[in-house]
């Protein structure tokens, strides 16, 4: 099922809404506060981690491939009145964002999705400002079941620390902290989350 697809009910799974919670406390906890910090948010879906840092950074752009989860954030966006909130229907691996000079860029559960890291860290270290940060928010790496009955997975089976350390290392990044902060139980197995924040040198 893809993601237009499961945006209807995304908001429905509350391990989702939790780990939401968890790693933007994470986040907010580690970086050091300052009046109007400008965020992006990468894979944003419905918005649930940035609705939870929503009065930590200030502008947030929110962007996204999936333009059915944007129509669900659209609506949370207009309910709640969040006007420093901008949701992009972008694939930012092939298109130009027209904005620059984040203060943080952060993304949960999405970087395992894409195929190519080093050329979106490419792309996150030419928007952020220096001394900037950057958070993954992923699984640790697993032998490939957690998307078992996913057909068409083509992505990666989670991070190791240390590898992923040296690809954000060679793409100008110095890792900063490393946190191991959340527990997806699935088929009765459990799937770490870690949470890695690097500064852009």
């Amino acid at each position: 099922m893809s993601f237009n697809e499961q945006a209807k009910n995304w908001d429905d799974d509350p391990v989702k809404v939790e780990r939401a919670k968890v790693f933007a406390k994470e986040i907010a906890n580690f970086i050091p506060q300052k009046k109007k910090m400008k965020a992006l948010e990468f894979g944003c879906g419905t918005g649930l981690l940035s609705l939870e840092l929503k009065n930590v950074f200030n502008p947030v752009t929110l962007v996204d491939t999936a333009e059915n989860m944007l129509n669900v954030l659209h609506k949370k966006i207009r309910s709640e009145n969040l006007t420093h909130f901008k949701p992009v229907l972008i694939d930012l691996l092939n298109d130009k964002l027209n904005d620059s000079d984040f203060d943080v860029i952060y993304t949960l559960m999405t970087m395992h999705h894409i195929i190519d890291p080093d050329k979106i860290l490419t792309k996150f270290y030419s928007l952020l400002k220096s001394n900037g940060y950057l958070c993954i928010a992923d699984l640790v790496k697993e032998d490939g079941s957690f998307h078992s009955g996913v057909a068409d997975f083509n992505g990666h089976n989670g991070f190791d620390k240390n590898e992923l350390t040296k690809i954000l290392n060679k793409n100008g990044f110095e890792v900063v902290f490393y946190k191991i902060c959340y527990e997806i139980e699935k088929d009765n197995r459990k799937y770490p989350l870690f949470l890695m924040i690097g500064k852009k040198m």
